[in-house]
């Protein structure tokens, strides 16, 4: 039977909806550009409608449901503008809180692609949310991206199915920290360059836009390429996982772009090692990186993760933050070896599964709850 009571609430009328990762405040429809990314409610009522816009054209993107913090739903969505039923038949007296998350990443690759939560609507009331104890961002590649985290370890497409953001490692420390979660990712990318030395594939040259990570005309309509206000929300911590696909970099051809005429490589010698110009590069892109980011995030505590994925670059990583500490003075930099992903714990496409993340989630947690506990102040020059 149909339920006649339903209220419609454009997104910006809402009293009390929490806002999840990086968009502009108060839009309406409302982006959801990153995984992670998320509207939230404590809501009353029998029933909880969502109304969206949804496009792509390569690349579907997923969402998940979460009631009462558990996953309820996840699924594929198809372009259009529709309602989606979160909740129904539930008991109208209790105050239900309901999340809807954006799975995929932020898809480089499809300048279609997008998420618009345009509506709600319920039969019940909303009530406030209560705030997160703490601000994280985690900065990353193919593993903040969740990839992997779905699926079998057989299956190798690479395929939004596969991505996720409810079974990756930043979800899981954000929410034994109680924390909110803000992520910028991109499958491939590096510091430097991407796994194929495509120099435009880091994730600095796009750090500092909304959604820089986007393309398309209907992105560019609601702000993704404008700069991104960091005054909005200032991070207890930035998590960076980066290094990864830098590493890959030195295994591959050379890069060829086919308009301009470019060329970039990282190369190793003929003994297997770094070539020494080519590791310096990669060290000055780490150093620019921890400058930027302490530009933006002044007062968060930076910790550079590594080694899900094998950690040849460490070295590399330790000393080029020993070079901006000696630089700056600003000793607010660590370096967080996190557990390589076993026969045990890989997932599908051949990186970290569920098990890996709920195990680097655990490092990780440790490490972030005796510094958020005993807060270090920043000292720059």
């Amino acid at each position: 039977m149909k339920n006649q009571n339903l209220i419609t609430y454009p997104i910006h009328e809402i009293p009390h909806c929490k806002v999840h990762g990086r968009t502009v405040p108060g839009s309406s429809p409302l982006p959801l550009f990153f995984n992670g990314s998320a509207v939230e409610v404590n809501v009353s009522g029998t029933e909880l409608w969502v109304n969206l816009t949804v496009d792509y054209t390569i690349h579907e993107p997923w969402i998940t449901c979460e009631i009462n913090k558990e996953l309820m739903s996840r699924q594929m969505l198809m372009p259009g503008t529709y309602d989606l039923c979160l909740f129904r038949g539930m008991n109208p007296a209790t105050v239900k809180n309901v999340r809807v998350t954006r799975e995929l990443q932020a898809m480089s690759e499809d300048p279609s692609c997008c998420i618009l939560i345009n509506a709600i609507k319920t039969d019940g009331a909303f009530s406030p949310v209560a705030p997160r104890k703490y601000v994280l961002e985690f900065v990353g590649d193919s593993i903040t991206s969740g990839e992997g985290t779905y699926g079998a370890k057989e299956d190798v497409d690479w395929i939004p199915m596969y991505m996720s953001y409810s079974r990756n490692y930043a979800k899981m420390t954000s929410e034994a920290l109680d924390a909110e979660a803000y992520l910028i990712s991109q499958g491939g990318w590096g510091v430097l360059c991407g796994w194929d030395n495509n120099p435009h594939s880091n994730i600095p040259s796009r750090y500092e836009k909304l959604c820089g990570l986007c393309q398309g005309d209907i992105n560019g309509q609601m702000g993704a390429f404008k700069p991104y206000d960091f005054t909005s929300r200032q991070p207890d911590a930035v998590i960076v996982n980066l290094g990864t696909n830098d590493a890959s970099a030195f295994d591959q051809p050379a890069w060829h772009d086919p308009i301009t005429g470019e060329i970039f490589q990282q190369r190793r010698n003929e003994d297997g090692t770094y070539d020494e110009a080519c590791l310096r590069r990669f060290q000055n892109a780490v150093i620019a990186f921890l400058q930027m980011l302490r530009k933006n995030n002044p007062q968060a505590h930076i910790v550079w993760c590594y080694g899900m994925l094998g950690c040849p670059l460490s070295p590399a990583i330790t000393d080029a933050i020993c070079q901006y500490t000696a630089r700056t003075g600003d000793g607010n930099v660590k370096f967080l070896p996190l557990p390589d992903t076993t026969d045990e714990t890989v997932g599908s496409h051949a990186h970290p599964g569920p098990r890996s993340h709920a195990k680097a989630a655990q490092v990780l947690t440790a490490y972030l709850r005796e510094y958020l506990g005993y807060p270090i102040k920043t000292v720059l020059p």
